[in-house]
């Protein structure tokens, strides 16, 4: 009954968006590193940069990764647009390529802003959010399975968000295309576990990573039973634990991990 100290080793598994060290995908990626896995990084520094809250060092944040290695696992970084035509499956090659396998694929990549309610909306506007957050993240589904030994435990994690628990004023495209990834996580879990691989979908509810004001966060602290909002490592946590074999009777779940959070 003792638990693997290093549950990961020896396995390879690719997070999406690791370009702030404020961010969920940085905190996923360092726990999979501690837990022994060899991490493929994706990163887009240009959406970063865009972004109100801005960007990061990537390098800087590839080091803060590469810290947690153990043993002999190994970090590859790999920027890009995923909404390019073929990226997706690029980046799955490209960890084949490096490692010979991948074992696990967390889809952290997230467009928000550049949205708005109901009368504000262009077509623009959703397609944008759907090619981000929904699209890229079936076709890296799709390649991971491609590609993966069905002699191997494989584990994919959606990220979605709490557009199922209440409403998200302003926030109509991300919440559509958020809601689209927790809708097909019955479906790709019941095809794909034939082939030894696990769908989850977490949603991890108000985390600070940087954005809004600190009267914002001040605000939402007194929603939380503990008084305080999460943290990015809070749903790495969760994240992680679901790529191993400890989760391994966990498939076709939307996992919220919201601390209590009170809407």
């Amino acid at each position: 009954m003792a638990r693997d100290p290093l549950p990961l080793a020896g396995r390879v598994v690719i997070v999406t968006g690791v370009s702030r060290r404020q961010g969920i995908g940085y905190a996923v990626a360092c726990r999979l590193a501690a837990y022994g896995a060899s991490v493929v990084c994706h990163h887009f520094e240009e959406h970063d940069d865009a972004q109100p809250w801005g960007g990061d060092d990537v390098g800087t944040v590839l080091d803060g990764v590469a810290s947690h290695l153990v043993g002999s696992a190994r970090l590859v970084s790999v920027g890009g647009d995923l909404t390019v035509e073929g990226a997706p499956e690029a980046l799955v090659s490209r960890a084949v390529d490096k490692f010979g396998c991948v074992d696990g694929l967390v889809c952290n990549q997230a467009l928000s802003g550049s949205d708005g309610a109901l009368g504000e909306l262009d077509a623009q506007m959703l397609d944008r959010h759907y090619a981000v957050n929904t699209r890229t993240s079936i076709l890296l589904a799709q390649a991971f399975a491609s590609v993966h030994s069905a002699d191997a435990p494989g584990s994919i994690v959606f990220m979605t968000s709490g557009q199922g628990l209440g409403p998200m004023p302003g926030e109509v495209a991300y919440a559509a295309s958020k809601a689209a990834l927790a809708g097909i996580t019955w479906t790709l879990s019941g095809q794909l576990g034939a082939e030894g691989i696990r769908v989850n979908t977490v949603n991890p509810g108000p985390v600070n990573t940087g954005y809004g004001t600190p009267q914002m966060w001040e605000q939402l602290a007194s929603r939380f039973p503990g008084g305080l909002a999460g943290e990015p490592d809070d749903p790495a946590k969760l994240i992680a634990w679901l790529l191993t074999d400890e989760a391994s009777w966990i498939t076709g779940q939307v996992i919220n991990s919201e601390g209590g959070f009170r809407r």
